[in-house]
């Protein structure tokens, strides 16, 4: 008697009983890859590793050798539960409640990663010995920390062994309010910035003989929030600093601190590189003299699937299960599909997200089973194509 395939919703649940939450696996990726084992898949459970950081588990799951390749991508870890006394399930439960799921995941997103399994699962079962496809799952531990040894690393080592995946899902939960309203084609860029100031230190009734930083910082940041960085695009958003923090740390009224630091973020879209946007930074900067620093981190450069194959064909599975077509867009903010996009398109698509991060943190079975169905859609259509 053949294998039936996997049903998503109690994987889903198990997935949700391995507290997950970054970097701790806690046997997240073990159940994953005991579940897809039986049917074929060629699973590498890989542990990457950086000096000064966590050990991360992740896998890389295949069926087939050959032909074209469609990969779904995701993340086993999660946030804290935070208060456990202002959850009315187990966080960690994988509980079923009048029809929804609950615990830390179920949304973002061990949900979409069971849907993937059934969807794969079924569409084996369906070709049988036909197929001559290749389907994988790019599942990492290190999504919601500091994505330093998960996917980045996964894709490294995809290129070492001469992997090649013509197109892939990443399972976020893109979707605002229901289940097929959003497709997410691309994301914006994170530029985190800090601005030290220095001065030199005085007593308040001598400013002559010090010099405030806290003015010029007020200054500069002035400036650069004053002039908008850019106008929306076809895709984007207009760019958007804000500033985060302002620190001093002086508890005294009388003196004048040395220095004063704050702390910002730019989200922005693709008429910037992270280059340039920091070129731009110091260039309106510098205009207002005196001593300062900038140190810049780019987690994520601007990207953008244009609306045509891969992200038609997801919006043509979502509405055959849904009865609506699912707006594309690049609202949010970032995720591992910043690390696929130069291998091949990428386009996101998963639950609802309304309570991700949340406290009950939950989404219908429903949703679960027909998001299975939507993937199993994609990959009817996208193997439907001629090579």
């Amino acid at each position: 008697m053949s294998l039936a395939p996997v049903e998503p919703a109690p994987l889903a649940a198990a997935l949700i009983r391995c507290p997950s939450v970054t970097p701790a696996d806690a046997g997240a990726i073990g159940t994953l890859a005991t579940a897809l084992r039986p049917y074929g898949f060629d699973c590498h459970e890989l542990v990457m590793s950086t000096p000064g950081t966590d050990d991360i588990a992740n896998l890389y799951a295949r069926w087939g050798r050959g032909g074209r390749h469609f990969a779904f991508a995701g993340h086993t870890d999660v946030v804290p539960a935070g208060d456990r006394a202002a959850w009315s399930v187990d966080p960690f439960g994988g509980v079923t409640r009048d029809g929804w799921l609950m615990g830390r995941g179920a949304a973002d997103m061990k949900g979409a990663i069971a849907a993937f399994a059934a969807a794969a699962t079924r569409f084996i079962a369906a070709r049988g010995a036909s197929f001559d496809g290749s389907i994988s799952l790019l599942v990492t531990g290190d999504e919601e920390g500091v994505s330093i040894n998960g996917t980045a690393k996964l894709m490294e080592w995809l290129e070492t062994r001469g992997e090649r995946i013509d197109a892939c899902i990443v399972g976020e939960p893109t979707n605002e309010r229901t289940l097929g309203d959003m497709v997410k084609i691309g994301r914006r860029g994170s530029l985190n910035a800090t601005l030290t100031v220095h001065g030199t230190a005085g007593h308040v009734g001598y400013p002559h003989l010090a010099d405030n930083p806290i003015h010029r910082l007020v200054a500069m940041l002035a400036g650069l929030t004053a002039t908008p960085l850019d106008e929306r695009t076809d895709h984007f958003e207009p760019s958007s600093l804000q500033v985060s923090t302002v620190d001093v740390g002086n508890p005294a009224t009388n003196v004048i601190p040395a220095t004063a630091r704050a702390v910002f973020n730019i989200r922005f879209n693709d008429r910037w590189t992270g280059a340039k946007l920091e070129a731009l930074l110091r260039e309106r900067l510098a205009k207002h003299g005196g001593r300062w620093d900038l140190a810049v981190k780019v987690s994520g450069e601007a990207f953008l699937t244009p609306p045509a194959a891969l992200a038609e064909l997801i919006a043509d599975a979502a509405a055959a299960v849904t009865g609506a077509r699912p707006v594309f867009s690049t609202t949010g903010g970032t995720s591992d599909a910043r690390f696929i996009r130069r291998f091949c398109p990428v386009a996101e698509f998963g639950l609802v997200g309304l309570t991700m991060h949340k406290v009950d943190e939950a989404v219908p079975v429903a949703d679960i089973e027909r998001l299975a169905e939507i993937y199993l859609g994609v990959l009817e259509r996208f193997f439907a194509v001629a090579a």
